[in-house]
């Protein structure tokens, strides 16, 4: 395992402009996240979240400062290359669980793979396993349509797992979910950064997902105004049930959350 940060952005500004209106989005970011840790970012609607994920991640381009995975320069890499670091280094989960609706809950998690390379079979054989580990052995043939919110979500958790990455992006994981689907999709990931020492950061409005993680870095207009410190309580303590407290209902405000972001 590394010893030094798995991200680390240093300076990080990024502006978005339409004709006469101006928004900075991010203002001088500076952000680290440690392997194996499990990071929440938090803060109202508009104050970055998304921005900064969607730019440590490298799905958009800064203005100006460094953005470093696992030691790796973003800025150096070209836009092919990026998006192959992307396919087969980092997941991503976003609210809205974005699968397939034609395709089965196999064939959705095994599709990234066979698009990174992968052969059918061996693509296969790891979608059947991730959507094992997820606690879906027994759901490979269901349509989206014919899964709950819940298990829609793991579907994409699994999806997102499929490439072993090293880095899990969440966006509002549990936002489209009810309190118990929340809770049951915030204990999976709490044991999987415990058990397989998953790397996730996390956007969030809500304060219960909040408090199961390793660390709240916390937003307002653009800028980290606290970036937490690491504590034994969180993820660890919460292994054994303790995001029960209805991650999915929004603390700060209710609603489609960051679409100024976007």
């Amino acid at each position: 395992m590394r010893s030094g940060p798995i991200i680390s952005a240093s300076g990080v500004t990024k502006t978005y402009r339409s004709r006469d209106v101006v928004v900075e989005a991010l203002k001088n970011v500076s952000f680290e996240v440690t392997p194996g840790e499990m990071v929440a970012v938090m803060g109202p609607s508009g104050s970055g979240k998304t921005t900064l994920l969607n730019c440590m991640s490298g799905l958009d381009a800064i203005d100006s400062g460094d953005v470093s995975i696992a030691g790796q320069l973003l800025r150096t890499m070209s836009d092919d290359a990026l998006s192959d670091y992307r396919a087969s280094s980092m997941g991503f989960v976003f609210q809205a669980y974005n699968l397939l609706p034609v395709l089965s809950a196999q064939e959705n998690v095994e599709l990234p793979l066979v698009l990174a390379g992968h052969s059918q079979k061996v693509a296969r054989a790891r979608a059947a396993e991730k959507l094992d580990l997820v606690g879906l052995g027994d759901r490979t043939d269901h349509l989206p349509a014919e899964l709950s919110g819940g298990q829609q979500q793991r579907v994409a958790i699994a999806r997102a797992l499929a490439n072993d990455p090293a880095i899990v992006w969440a966006d509002e994981p549990t936002g489209n979910l009810d309190s118990t689907n929340a809770s049951e999709v915030m204990d999976l990931l709490v044991r999987l950064n415990k058990e397989h020492r998953q790397t996730f950061v996390l956007v969030t409005h809500s304060g219960a997902v909040g408090a199961v993680t390793d660390r709240i870095v916390r937003m307002s207009d653009g800028e980290i105004i606290d970036n937490g410190t690491a504590r034994s309580g969180g993820a660890a303590d919460s292994a054994s049930g303790g995001a029960s407290a209805s991650p999915g209902a929004h603390g700060d405000s209710p609603g489609n959350p960051d679409e100024s972001e976007n």
